[in-house]
């Protein structure tokens, strides 16, 4: 009956580039790879949604509180039991025992069904519901539900955001637009919702350009400013401010002066000697983007892993020959 939606970040729909130059390559090998550290980028719309648990945030939705209704506690109960479900279908195959949770998941939809049977009118739970649907991959449905939930109450930034997630998956970027703005509007300091608006406006480029509506330089400069939101939002997600770094390459007339302290200060917060030694490759790329070759030299030098040398030869062979003494 279900399939499982993934949960963890994967790069198997990675998408094939054509890069116009060596640099424009080199660029992008550099952007995604954070090999053995804790980021595995990826620049598809579809894994990027996948690789965020939402779900976490459905807990704001409905708290345990003295004089709760029943379909508050109800509707408490199953966040909680979904959470729990997800969590364990993200282990993956080789770890769980598929039919006892396809069973459980079974049971939840039955129990939400019947929760909305009995309040047609509550919001939060089409909200969940449709939330749990999408991950189960049951699309039609889930949009259905969280179409009602939008219509019950248009203030509930999560549905805004799962509406732009469903409508950014099926190519409708523009439509999608919309939603993400209006989910950050509806909470400012979400720094989830400013990443997907980044990711989007980065993913459909083209789209909104050929809309007309949109000029490069100003589609640059918000997308840059989205991923910059999110990560002085949320400092210490890697994942938000490793995108907000790796955004000057994206931008048509980047200032390399701002990404290389961009680049050195999130050096200074690296978990582990590999995530350091990548921010170090990213710091020696903007060099050489500076004629800085001797500078970028020295850096290159204290890169040692060997899971970041075919990246690092790439940039060594960007560099001038030292002149004979």
């Amino acid at each position: 009956m279900f399939g499982f939606r993934g949960i963890a970040p994967g790069g198997e729909n990675e998408k094939e580039n054509d890069y116009e130059n060596e640099e424009e390559a080199v660029d992008e090998g550099l952007r995604g790879h954070l090999g053995a550290a804790r980021l595995s980028h990826s620049h598809r719309m579809k894994s990027f949604l996948a690789c965020i648990a939402l779900v976490f945030a459905l807990t704001l939705t409905v708290r345990a509180q003295e004089g709760e209704s029943l379909p508050e506690r109800t509707l408490r109960q199953l966040v909680q039991q979904q959470k729990d479900l997800l969590a364990e279908a993200a282990k993956g195959p080789e770890r769980i025992d598929q039919d006892s949770l396809r069973t459980q998941f079974e049971q939840v939809c039955r129990r939400y069904e019947t929760l909305l049977r009995d309040n047609p009118e509550f919001a939060p739970g089409f909200a969940a519901y449709g939330y749990l649907l999408s991950k189960l991959e049951q699309d039609k449905e889930s949009i259905a539900m969280l179409l009602k939930a939008n219509q019950l109450d248009p203030n509930l930034p999560l549905v805004k955001n799962q509406i732009g997630n469903y409508l950014a998956e099926h190519g409708k970027p523009l439509e999608a637009l919309e939603y993400f703005l209006s989910a950050i509007k509806l909470a400012p300091k979400e720094a989830l919702y400013h990443y997907q608006l980044g990711t989007l406006l980065h993913e459909a480029r083209d789209d909104f350009i050929t809309s007309g509506e949109w000029k490069r330089d100003a589609l640059d400069r918000a997308m840059h400013k989205a991923f910059q939101q999110a990560a002085e939002l949320a400092p210490d997600n890697i994942v938000y401010t490793y995108r907000y770094a790796t955004s000057f390459y994206d931008l048509e007339t980047p200032d390399w002066d701002e990404a290389l302290a961009v680049w050195r200060e999130l050096e200074a917060h690296a978990q582990s000697p590999i995530e350091r030694q990548t921010m170090r490759l990213h710091e020696a790329n903007i060099l050489l983007k500076q004629d800085e070759p001797d500078e970028a030299r020295d850096v290159l030098a204290t890169v040692t892993e060997p899971t970041l040398d075919q990246q690092k030869q790439k940039l060594i062979a960007q560099l001038p020959a030292k002149p004979d003494k």
